[in-house]
């Protein structure tokens, strides 16, 4: 059936489907009426049908076997099969009969189901209840997955739904009735409407027949709707599980498809591929032909160094970039040329520093061909770190300009003010950020879209539908679009225009005066409409905030004052609550604590700064920024004088002060603001710099040296180090460590011995010093008992005498000897010495020491990591990577930023001062931590470098390789190729063939020429050797050099050479800068690679001492007082030892104060006290550091304050200081006293005032709370709730008696036995004054304000009555306020009333009862009222003379009015029974015969002077009024007035 061509696959795949096919066949055979018909011819034709059909769906074409071998063609014809399968079944739909048939044969319905049955894989339907070896009807192929026009699995199984509902074809017999069916129709074509009908009435009785022997089924048999329900109910519909059975399909569907590859990503964690390198970003950095700490925006170091998306600065970005600074002022034309060219070839040739340093360092010197002899360094190696940093924010600084100028130019506007005046003076980010921020200002109502910035790194984000978010209209855009612009341009003058007269320091633009004042000039802009319209004055302020923001909105005028806080800004820090606690004099902060007006340029130097702003983030201390008021006044000055009138007018005086007011306004709201905080900010940047230098300086002071080498040794040469340790020095737990590596590092021996006093462990130590030879050993460990392992190491290497007997020391293995043996027979000429062991005792905890050598102990690790830091300190810090920052350079360098960054560049220079041998580092995995600080190298490209070297066999040959190979891309190879070293083999001779180079060694590639200075290299030794170019023209292009390297004389025959004439040359030639690279040169030829760092250094006695103890001068000096334990005891001296380890002795003189006692009658072994460090004695040679002790009490009782406390700053602020301390002490008495106070009492409580008044908020009025007092132990607080919100506090003297009982005192008037007696008698009995004062009908709750509302409207509404009401004081709880209105002309006053337990008190005047209280208010108005008539009838409304010179007798500022009693202090009232007449016009209004009568029933005054009851006293009236009780008049009389402080305590 297929062409002969076909693949074996694909025949094996038509075979099976025409099998499937088969089936069908004889299915459609089964089904079709037509086919079990006798006729032949019937059959035939039938045949002939199915054969057409055959081949039509499954001759495979000629043209698709051409195909075969494409997947996707086979999948093309998968479905084509597919489509033409979906059309056959459509075309032969079941007939009836053939349903008819299948429901007989399976007892299940398939009607309007199903129009074909196909065969599925393993997916048979669930077997009908009345058979079990019914086999599965429904089989499907995979390709019938993707039709969706066949049954699914779900209707499959619904074919037996119908047999389960029993009897549910009531409605498809319905449908029976009025559906044909295509087959129906072509297989009785000849049938006439009756015969057809007949038909179907037939099948109707088949149909229910067929039921009925459903029905006698007997497993089904009695099961009605009811219990079908329950069942279902129960089990469910039997399709819970179809998901399942399609998802099985889908399955097989899904193995067909072709899988994705798998992708790491899929596997490891995205943690994990950062840390390995392998995100897009880093194979982006791997292939970008750019050295790769240039495309980082933090240090490759950085765990979470990111890509930096900046774009190249371009030839003329650099035309302004030079700005001349520093000391060669003479020079700035060079300087200029310099930092130029440095730019350049930073920033557009990208190389970086260290090549530019090594190979271009011409262009940054002076060079002039008429003064050769002058040599200037114009950019020294850390200006030129500089140069690059500062560089990269020129950088941003021109993206920026750029995309400034972009917005500018999509406005579409034309001004002068910032084409001439701002944009030439945009030097920084900050002034772009203003000019930006300027800009939008001017135009936001123009163009607000023209300022939708898009930087480089911005995504482009899809457009999608947004919220509307609220919108955000300023004060100043509401002014502006007002009529109050108008206003603001009357000012006469432009703000730019008041900039460019301050920033030009003259006025050349003046100012347009108004005829008009201001005022009146800012009525014209007022609102015809009154409900709307704002006074003059509001409309003025709103036009100087106007100005006033664009003024303090100008870049120039921000820049100006940025500039001013730079050099005058000053600092000053308080400390808060909590600082002022936990801040004491020895916690480091104390030393800025009271910082006092400290400039900010005396900060740039020291880290200090960052800890004022450490302490500010814990809340200890608050930080002000601010200028010296001579800057302030200056800068204020001179912005007035650009913006004043030189009119001398009122009217132009007026004006000038409104633009004061601006200028003001300017300064507070806008312009000091911004300098305050760019000036924090400037600060912290620029300490941060200083500081993270300063470390890098210390790094470099440790890896900017040689491995260690012998006098013997030649300079290059490594040492075989053996590295000694004891760990933490115990002898029963720790052994003796020893470590031996050869010359290349390479772990040779490895031993440990418990102690070297036995011969055995002796013996053992000597010969493996015999046997290995090591040219240094190295002593570290963990403890102070180190410095008893060297004095032995010592002895034993230079052959001293030593003692053998483990059982002569003392007890800790290393005492005193006490019978000395004999010299050693052999002594080693090895030194001896310490190292530091930071690095080492990190790589003993390290991951990298487990997988370098697990076998070994941490102590064994350690001693590693010493042996291998004295062979290459670079090496072992290189190594550390990102950890680098853990190793403390300065106490203040812990979580800096910039840290990372300064010590990688440190790390970079010295690697490439040293150079690395690239065929090491390939075969190395310890030396290649070197290479990613190689110049153009990183992480990465030097991964990847390695890879390929490795790839091509693990070693070069010749540099050419790198691009040859294309193991390096152009500009890498530019930067890297003079630092990567090929060692070459001294036995290798140089080929003679001229055109052999590309498997020869170059002599030239193992020194720190660059390639692009070969030539020059052959030329100097050509020159050199005095041969022509005819005499090596068949040579290797290198031949002169090896025969000037070898040639004994080269030394003289190199300097002979005239390099600065040479140089000259070039540069007359070419313009080509090579005096410097000529010395390079020179010096290479002579010493390739010469070692050009300093000799390895030895520490000091204090680098050993803290490296061991930890102890630094400061913690370990005279005066300090430390822990000590008694160690040993002798006749004259105690041997002692402090926490650190750190042994020392206690004469005999210093143990007592009478200096002849014995120590053992004094102290015991084992005992630990305290004592006084008398002096430090500190001998490396001898292994000896001690420190001599004091324990006399004479010398501990001074103790150590003043040595341990931190030094104040010079600038402190001693006045605050000591305030602040006065008060702490304070508080801290009365924290002690109230805490001793206990009182047995149930009303007493542990409460301040608050707390008491939180506790009273939810109970009765009345209650009360006793309390401790802030005023000491012989003092109690009562506090007791007047009303809601209203406490009095009172306060209660204790008084001993001395009969052995208190006298409680409260107001020095009244005495109480006990605290019970006191609230019953004072307490409750003034609160039962107060509730009957709240009861009576004068008094109105609420305010004091609302009782005068209601005085005034009660008057107003009855002119011809007065008013008065009693209201709480809420200003001193337990007194009201008697507030009265005499009449509507008059003034509300208001009288003092305070409540006594036994009275109320008017100015004094006691009345025990809330009548006998209204009516002494009355009397004293009366009499008030009379003494004011008489006084104006007497003078005749006058003012009375009171003698020559007195003033007008009236209110004093100290004794305000009675009516303003609720906000001033009161004044006194005069007696009205006594004293001279008060002057008229000065009492309380409308008194005297003709005034309406008043209702308090007494004579109305008479005038209206305006004024209330005045401050008046004098000597009393004789006589009382008739009717008045004596008693009443004498106590009114002897009143001291309201005003007095009696009357108010």
């Amino acid at each position: 059936m297929s062409s002969p061509s076909a693949d074996p696959v694909d025949r094996v795949e038509e075979d099976e489907t025409m099998a499937s096919d088969h089936e069908e066949e004889v299915d459609t055979t089964m089904a079709d009426p037509q086919a079990i018909s006798d006729d032949s011819s019937e059959e035939a034709e039938e045949d002939e049908e199915e054969a057409r059909r055959i081949r039509e769906g499954f001759i495979v074409d000629e043209d698709e076997d051409e195909e075969e071998d494409d997947e996707e063609a086979r999948h093309r014809r998968r479905k084509r099969r597919k489509r033409r399968h979906r059309r056959r079944d459509e075309e032969e739909a079941l007939e009836d009969d053939d349903l008819e048939l299948l429901e007989e044969n399976t007892g299940t319905s398939f009607r309007n189901r199903l129009t074909r049955l196909r065969r599925g894989p393993d997916g048979g339907s669930p077997l009908a209840p009345s058979t079990s070896k019914r086999k599965p009807i429904v089989e499907s192929s995979e390709d019938d997955l993707d039709d969706e026009d066949l049954p699914q699995v779900q209707d499959i199984q619904r074919i037996w739904d119908d047999e389960r509902a029993g009897g549910g074809r009531d409605d498809e017999e319905d449908m029976d009735d009025f559906i044909d069916y295509e087959d129906e129709d072509e297989g009785a074509g000849a049938m006439d409407e009756q015969e057809r009908e007949e038909r179907r009435r037939e099948r109707k009785k088949r149909e229910r027949e067929r039921r009925k022997a459903i029905s006698s089924r007997p497993e089904l048999a009695g099961i009605d709707d009811m219990a079908w329900d329950e069942i279902h109910g129960v089990f469910g519909d039997g399709h819970d599980y179809d998901w399942a059975l399609g998802g099985d399909d889908e399955m097989d569907f899904e193995e067909e498809r072709p899988k994705p590859e798998m992708r790491y990503q899929d596997v490891f964690e995205p943690s994990e591929i950062r840390a390995r390198m392998l995100t897009e970003d880093d194979d982006l950095i791997r292939a970008q032909d750019i050295p790769e700490r240039m495309q980082l925006a933090t240090s490759s170091l950085s765990q979470s160094s990111t890509l930096s998306l900046h774009q190249n600065l371009t030839e003329a970005d650099l035309d302004d970039a030079a700005i001349p600074e520093g000391p060669y002022n003479m020079y700035r034309e060079p300087l200029v040329m310099a930092v130029t060219y440095a730019l350049r070839f930073l920033f557009v040739q990208e190389f970086e520093v260290p090549y530019i340093w090594t190979h271009k360092r011409d262009y940054i010197s002076y060079f002039n061909p008429q003064e050769m002899r002058t040599r200037v360094q114009l950019i020294s190696l850390a200006e030129l770190w500089r140069i690059y940093a500062l560089g990269q924010k020129y950088r941003s600084l021109a993206q920026r300009r750029n995309a400034l100028a972009l917005s500018y130019a999509r406005l579409n506007v034309e001004d002068a003010y910032f084409e001439q005046t701002i944009r030439p003076k945009i030097d920084s980010v900050e002034v772009v950020t203003d000019a930006t921020e300027w800009l939008t200002m001017t135009y936001k109502l123009k163009k607000q879209d023209a300022f939708d910035f898009q930087f480089h790194d911005d995504e482009d984000q899809a457009e999608t539908r947004k919220r509307k978010a609220p919108s955000r209209i300023s004060a100043y855009e509401v002014a502006k679009k007002s009529i109050v612009s108008k206003l603001a341009d009357g000012f006469g003058i432009k703000p730019h225009e008041v900039v460019y007269n301050f920033v030009a320091q003259e006025n050349a633009h003046f100012v347009d005066d108004q005829e008009l004042n201001p005022v009146a000039f800012a009525e014209q802009f007022t609102d015809p409409d009154a409900a709307v319209a704002q006074p003059a004055e509001e409309l003025l302020r709103r036009a100087r905030m106007i100005l006033a923001t664009e003024l303090g909105k100008d870049p120039l005028l921000r820049q100006a004052m940025r500039d001013l806080f730079k050099t005058d800004a000053l600092i000053s820090v308080l400390p808060t609550e909590r600082g002022m606690a936990k801040i004491d004099e020895h916690h480091p902060y104390f030393n800025f604590k009271y910082l006092h007006h400290k400039s900010i340029t005396q900060m740039m130097d020291t880290p200090q700064f960052l800890h004022i702003l450490a302490a500010e983030a814990e809340l200890l201390v608050t930080v002000s920024t601010f200028l010296t008021n001579e800057a302030k006044s200056k800068f204020e000055r001179r912005l007035n004088d650009a913006f004043a009138s030189d009119s001398y007018s009122d009217t132009a005086r007026a004006w000038n002060e409104e633009r004061s007011r601006v200028v003001q306004e300017a300064l507070e709201q806008h312009l000091i603001p911004v300098g305050v905080k760019w000036a924090r900010e400037w600060l912290r940047e620029e300490v941060e710099d200083t500081l993270a230098a300063h470390c890098g300086n210390v790094l470099r002071e440790r890896i900017d040296v040689a491995p260690y080498i012998t006098p013997e040794m030649k300079p290059g040469d490594t040492a075989s180090v053996l590295a000694v340790s004891w760990g933490k020095g115990d002898p029963q737990k720790d052994a003796i460590t020893l470590v031996f590596l050869d010359e290349a590092g390479r772990l040779r021996e490895h031993i440990k011995i418990d102690n070297l006093v036995d011969r055995d462990y002796h013996d053992e130590f000597t010969d493996l010093l015999k046997r290995r030879r090591p040219d240094v050993i190295v002593v570290g460990g963990l403890s102070m008992a180190t410095t008893k392992l060297s004095s032995k190491v010592r002895s034993l290497v230079n052959g001293q005498p030593s003692n053998l007997d483990p059982t002569a020391s003392g007890a800790d293995g290393w005492g005193p000897s006490e019978a000395p043996r004999e010299a050693n027979e052999q002594a080693f000429n090895i030194p001896v010495m310490y190292v530091r062991d930071e690095v080492a005792r990190m790589y003993q905890h390290s991951k990298r020491a487990a997988e370098e050598f697990s076998a070994l102990s941490p102590v064994a690790k350690y001693c590693v990591g010493l042996a291998r830091y004295i062979q290459s300190p670079l090496n072992e810090y290189s190594a550390l990577g990102h950890d680098i920052t853990a190793i403390p350079l300065e106490d203040e360098d812990q979580h800096l930023e910039k840290l990372l960054s300064a010590l990688e560049r440190t790390l970079v220079d010295v690697t490439n001062k040293v150079g690395v041998d690239i065929n090491r580092a390939v075969n190395d995995s310890y030396y290649q931590h070197l290479l990613p600080f190689v110049c153009g190298l990183g992480p990465r490209k030097a991964q990847v470098l390695v890879k390929k070297i490795s790839a091509m066999g693990g070693n070069l040959i010749n540099r050419d390789q790198f691009i040859k190979s294309s193991l390096l891309t152009t500009k890498i190879f530019l930067n890297a190729a003079g630092f990567l070293r090929i060692s070459r083999d001294p036995e290798a001779k140089l080929s003679k063939n001229r055109h052999a180079d590309d498997d020869v060694q170059d002599p030239l590639d193992d020194t720190r020429i660059h390639p692009e200075d070969y030539e020059l290299a052959r030329k100097m030794a050509t020159d050199a050797l005095e041969l022509d170019e005819e005499d090596i023209h068949d040579e290797h292009p290198s031949h002169v050099v090896s025969v000037i390297m070898q040639d004994a004389d080269n030394e003289r025959k190199l300097n002979e050479l005239n390099l600065d004439e040479f140089a000259v040359s070039m540069y007359e030639a070419n313009e080509d800068r090579k005096r410097h690279t000529l010395n390079v040169i020179r010096e290479e030829l002579l010493k390739p690679f010469s070692e050009q760092r300093a000799p390895f250094p030895s520490l000091g006695p204090w680098d050993v001492l803290t490296m061991l103890s930890g102890e630094t001068p400061r913690t370990l000096r005279m005066g300090l007082i430390v822990s000590i334990m008694v160690v040993r005891l002798e006749q004259t001296l105690v041997h002692i030892r402090l926490d650190s380890g750190i042994e020392g002795v206690i004469d005999i003189g210093y143990l007592t104060e009478d200096g002849n006692i014995a120590p053992k009658d004094v102290v015991k072994k084992g005992q630990t006290i305290p004592g006084v460090i008398v002096d430090v004695k500190l001998d490396l040679p001898a292994d000896q550091f001690f420190v001599k002790v004091s324990v006399r009490q004479s010398d501990l009782r001074a103790g150590d304050g003043l040595f341990r406390s931190v030094k104040r700053d010079d600038q402190w602020n001693l006045p605050q200081f000591e305030r602040d301390l006065e008060m702490q002490a304070r508080k801290k008495r009365a924290e002690i006293d109230r805490t001793r106070r206990v009182v047995k009492h149930p009303n007493f409580h542990n409460f301040n005032a608050t707390q008491a008044e939180n506790y009273l908020d939810k109970q009765q009025r009345g209650d009360v709370v006793i309390r401790p007092s802030s005023k000491g132990v012989d003092h109690l607080a009562v506090t007791w709730k007047v009303d809601d919100k209203l406490y009095q506090h009172i306060d209660v003297t204790e008084i001993n008696t001395g009969q052995g009982g208190n006298l409680l005192i409260v107001d020095e008037k009244h005495q109480y036995a006990d605290l019970d007696e006191l609230i019953v008698n004072h307490v409750q009995a003034t609160a039962r004054k107060v509730e009957e004062l709240m009861a009576h009908e004068k008094f109105k709750h609420g305010s004091e304000d609302e009782l005068h509302l209601f005085l005034k409207n009660f008057v107003a509404a009855n002119p011809a009555k007065s008013i008065y009401g009693f209201t709480l004081n809420r200003r001193k709880p337990g007194h009201f306020n008697l507030c009265f209105l005499a009449n509507k002309n008059s003034t509300v006053q208001t009288w003092p009333v305070r409540v006594m337990p036994e009275s109320y008190c008017l100015f004094d005047a006691a009345v025990a009862g809330v009548p006998e209280l209204c009516d002494a208010f009355k009397v004293r108005h009366l009499h008030q009222s009379q003494n004011l008539a008489g006084s104006a009838a007497v003078t005749g409304g006058k003012t009375p003379y009171v003698g020559a010179g007195a003033r007008t007798p009236a209110r004093t500022p100290a004794h305000p009015a009675p009516g303003h009693m609720s906000i001033r202090q009161a004044a006194r009232t005069p007696n009205p029974y006594g004293g001279r007449t008060p002057a008229p016009g000065i009492g309380a209004p409308n008194f005297g015969p003709g005034a309406p009568s008043s209702s308090f029933n007494i004579p109305p005054p008479q005038a209206s002077f305006g004024y209330q009851t005045p401050a008046y006293s004098g000597p009393p009236l004789p006589g009382i009024p008739p009717g008045m009780n004596p008693q009443r008049a004498a106590m009114i009389q002897n009143t001291a007035g309201w005003g007095q402080e009696s009357g108010w305590s």
